[in-house]
């Protein structure tokens, strides 16, 4: 018998920066928010993989006001009240936190999948399978997490170790946790490739909210005294007031760092063929797009003239013709008031120029 979905609840998390795609992903239309693959922006992507999975009512949206606007008339089908709103980012744990605060007031037996906005994934059916089954283990109070098998030894990416598989009779493979590791270095990277017990951290869990909130209250008691506050508020006319308030003063945190690394009962669903990437350099657009015969790949380009030219990838925001001569393993942005080229293998740098003008206050650019 198929497990029941009727109290499985989806949430994106939709409010990040994305700036590493810079010079095209800014403040007030950030990645997610852009048509990087196809027609479609990530977000709509995202909201429509979980059609024939969850209704539109039991798919909620984290983000924050400055956002909030452009997702709602991307995806109308979406209920308004389904936004939870943050004041303002203060990382994973916040975002997780809220939702399922949110979730316990509206339906106390719920358990929700936590995705990004921002990323692709090709093969959707298996996407879907992977959801029920660990929507099935999550039932036995396991805090859940796909990882993706590892193609290649990305520096990029945390990496979880796999332990003993888990009894139960569950209709997919399913594996303790042995240790979360961080972004490692090129050597190490190797090392956990050729271990085989090692997947990239995809950053999408299944858990009961009554799994998680007790997780947090144990790791995160400043979380958890917030959440009960504002909890406290649900329904009444200063909730917004209260959120704010108590929001501000929250530490910056990621649920890897604050609940997972340190929990007990933790599981992974070894998440092999998915066509799965997070889309977070411009050179993971060389994953998911077509590039021609010579390697070469123009997104939203409609004049680009390559002439001896290999594996290099055009965006550009207006209809003026690029001409790129002799030019190899390179990416070029132009989106009209900036320009950004770049060698492929230096792009997870971008994040840096950010930095740069973040910090000579050039506002206009970001």
């Amino acid at each position: 018998m198929a497990f029941d979905l009727t109290h499985a609840y989806a949430v994106i998390m939709a409010g990040g920066g994305g700036t590493r795609l810079w010079p095209l992903s800014r403040r007030e239309r950030p990645k997610q928010l852009l048509p990087l693959i196809g027609q479609e922006t990530l977000f709509q992507s995202t909201v429509k993989r979980l059609e024939g999975l969850f209704p539109p009512e039991r798919i909620l949206v984290v983000t924050v006001e400055e956002q909030a606007r452009e997702m709602k008339s991307q995806t109308p089908e979406l209920p308004d009240e389904n936004y939870l709103i943050e004041p303002a980012p203060r990382g994973t744990a916040s975002v997780v936190g809220l939702a399922a605060m949110t979730l316990q007031k509206r339906d106390p037996m719920a358990s929700m999948a936590i995705l990004p906005s921002d990323h692709f994934i090709r093969n959707v059916d298996l996407f879907h399978y992977l959801l029920k089954a660990a929507f099935e283990v999550a039932d036995r109070s396991y805090l859940v997490t796909l990882g993706i098998t590892p193609t290649l030894p990305s520096t990029a990416f945390g990496y979880i170790q796999q332990g003993s598989p888990l009894d139960g009779g569950y209709t997919y493979p399913v594996y303790e946790v042995k240790s979360f590791k961080e972004k490692p270095s090129e050597k190490t990277a190797q090392q956990l490739l050729h271990s085989g017990d090692h997947s990239w951290n995809s950053g999408m869990f299944i858990w009961r909210t009554d799994a998680i909130l007790d997780e947090i209250r144990m790791q995160m008691p400043r979380l958890h005294g917030t959440l009960e506050f504002i909890g406290s508020r649900w329904g009444r006319g200063d909730f917004d007031a209260s959120l704010k308030e108590k929001w501000l003063d929250l530490k910056t945190e990621t649920v890897d760092y604050g609940i997972m690394e340190k929990a007990e009962r933790v599981a992974v669903l070894p998440a092999g063929g998915l066509g799965w990437s997070d889309v977070g350099i411009w050179s993971s657009l060389f994953e998911v797009l077509l590039p021609d015969m010579n390697g070469n790949i123009a997104t939203n380009a409609t004049s680009h003239l390559a002439l001896e030219t290999n594996n290099t990838l055009v965006y550009s925001g207006s209809d003026r013709l690029i001409v790129t001569i002799g030019v190899d393993d390179t990416i070029i942005i132009d989106t009209g008031d900036a320009l950004l080229i770049c060698k492929t293998d230096q792009s997870q740098k971008v994040k840096d120029v950010v930095e740069h003008l973040k910090k000579h206050r050039q506002e206009k650019y970001l």
